[in-house]
C-alpha cells in the first residue's frame, strides 16, 4: 500500500451509495432465498445474486487502496448474527451443499480443501454487514475501506468459490442427463425445476 492519501468522503460519496446498494441488495435476495419459498429456482437466483456481488467486488478491488481517516476501526457494535441465515441455507442446499475448491489457484500446492456454500454465504453476508454498519452510522470511507479490505483478503474468494461451485452445479444439472449416481440424484431432486 504505497503512496497511501488519506482519502475524503466526498470524494467517494457516490461511489460509495452505489455500493452501499449493490450489497444490500444482495443480502436482501440472499434472506428471500434463504426462507426456500422457492427451492426450485434457489441455485439460479443464488447464481445470479453472486454474480451481482462479484461485480460489486471487482469495483472495489480495481480502484486505489482507501484510507480512512482515522487509523483505527470505530466500533459498530456486536457483529451481525448469520447463523440462523446459514442454517437456513444449509438446509436448503443439503444436497448440494459441498464442493471443493483449490486453495489458492497461484500456489496449487497448496491443495484443495472442501467447503459448503452455506458457510460461504453466510461469512460474505457478515463481513458485508460489518461494512453497511459503517455505512449506516454515515462513515462511507470506513465502510468502503472495510469492503475493500475484506474483499480482497476474504469475501472476494468466498465470492468466486460460491459462483463457481454454484455455475458448476447447475452445469451438471442441465448437461449430465446420464448421471445416476446417489448425489446426482439429490441435486436432480432439489433442481427439479432449474430448467424452467
Amino acid at each position: 500500500m504505497s503512496d497511501q492519501i488519506t482519502t475524503s468522503a466526498e470524494e467517494y460519496a457516490e461511489f460509495g451509495v452505489e455500493i452501499a446498494d449493490q450489497i444490500e441488495s444482495f443480502l436482501l435476495a440472499l434472506r428471500e432465498i434463504a426462507r426456500g419459498a422457492d427451492p426450485a429456482s434457489s441455485l439460479s437466483l443464488l447464481l445470479l445474486e453472486v454474480s451481482q456481488l462479484s461485480l460489486a467486488g471487482g469495483r472495489l478491488g480495481a480502484i486505489n487502496d482507501l484510507v480512512p481517516q482515522d487509523r483505527f476501526e470505530p466500533d459498530t457494535g456486536p457483529d451481525a448474527d448469520v447463523d440462523e441465515l446459514r442454517e437456513r441455507l444449509a438446509k436448503l442446499l443439503d444436497p448440494v451443499d459441498a464442493y471443493v475448491e483449490v486453495v489458492d489457484p497461484v500456489d496449487p500446492n497448496r491443495g484443495v480443501t472442501a467447503f459448503r456454500l452455506s458457510d460461504d454465504l453466510a461469512s460474505i453476508a457478515a463481513d458485508l454487514l460489518h461494512g453497511l454498519s459503517h455505512f449506516r452510522a454515515g462513515r462511507t470511507v470506513e465502510a468502503l475501506w472495510w469492503w475493500q479490505f475484506s474483499y480482497l483478503s476474504s469475501w472476494g474468494s468466498s465470492c468466486g468459490a460460491a459462483l463457481r461451485a454454484l455455475h458448476s452445479l447447475i452445469a451438471h444439472t442441465r448437461l449430465d442427463h446420464e448421471r445416476n449416481d446417489a448425489t446426482g440424484a439429490a441435486e436432480q431432486s432439489l433442481l427439479a425445476e432449474v430448467d424452467s
